[in-house]
């Protein structure tokens, strides 16, 4: 480890590839869950009003989910510019999607998870989830670069998985799980799925004036319904990612 300053992660570095095209594209899972598969988790109750939801995990053990949430909250962090991945709700989508979509990555969290936090205590003597925001960054550039031993294969690699899923959980239709209250959406200011534009709402768009739909693809009767059924949820499920 060199002793310079270590670069801390932004959410321009982590949307530097995506803007509204990639928004578009992520709509739709990867692959499409099964009406079982997708499911809403059983949120536990709050101890108080103000302290955060705890969620039963799906997929990942209690830990490995606390670890998960705290390493995509550096991921896409919240800023100035509004929520980040946490509260986007990124974990609870890659949580239920490990359950379906993304099954064939479950045994590469748990191994990776558990390498990464293992590498943490080795190197800065903590935890991962007990380092300071700026300790958990050059920890995860470690991971990124790939300097960071104990992980079967190169560490960039898990790294580069979970980048990838949690872009998914932070821009995907909010109906898989992530996306909660359409966050990532109004980050990149995506005015939302529509099945038609107006010359009206075209200009609207192009001049920054277009008001975000809110609504999942699921809202809207052209999209097929076979394997995924809107009576599964509510509306205000869907807002949240249930």
């Amino acid at each position: 480890m060199s002793d310079e300053q270590p670069r801390i992660i932004s959410r321009r570095d982590i949307l530097r590839s995506v803007g509204i095209a990639g928004a578009a594209a992520v709509t739709a899972p990867v692959a499409v869950m099964s009406p079982v598969e997708a499911a809403p988790a059983v949120a536990a109750q709050s101890a108080t009003p103000s302290a955060p939801r705890r969620e039963a995990a799906e997929n990942l053990t209690a830990t490995e989910a606390d670890l998960l949430d705290a390493i995509v909250d550096r991921l896409i962090p919240s800023d100035e510019h509004g929520p980040g991945a946490k509260e986007a709700r990124v974990t609870h989508y890659i949580d239920r999607a490990l359950g379906g979509a993304l099954a064939s990555s479950k045994a590469a969290y748990a191994a990776g998870l558990a390498s990464l936090d293992r590498y943490a205590r080795l190197s800065r003597g903590k935890s991962f989830l007990e380092l300071s925001n700026t300790d958990r960054d050059s920890v995860l550039i470690d991971v990124e670069t790939g300097a960071a031993t104990g992980f079967t294969g190169s560490s960039a690699q898990f790294f580069a998985l979970m980048l990838n899923h949690t872009r998914q959980g932070m821009f995907g239709d909010p109906y898989y799980g992530g996306n909660a209250n359409f966050i990532g959406w109004d980050l990149l200011g995506y005015p939302g799925v529509r099945t038609m534009v107006t010359p009206a709402d075209q200009k609207a768009y192009e001049a920054g004036q277009l008001k975000p739909n809110h609504k999942s693809a699921y809202d809207y009767d052209t999209f097929n319904k076979a394997t995924v059924r809107k009576d599964q949820h509510t509306h205000e499920d869907l807002a949240h990612g249930d």
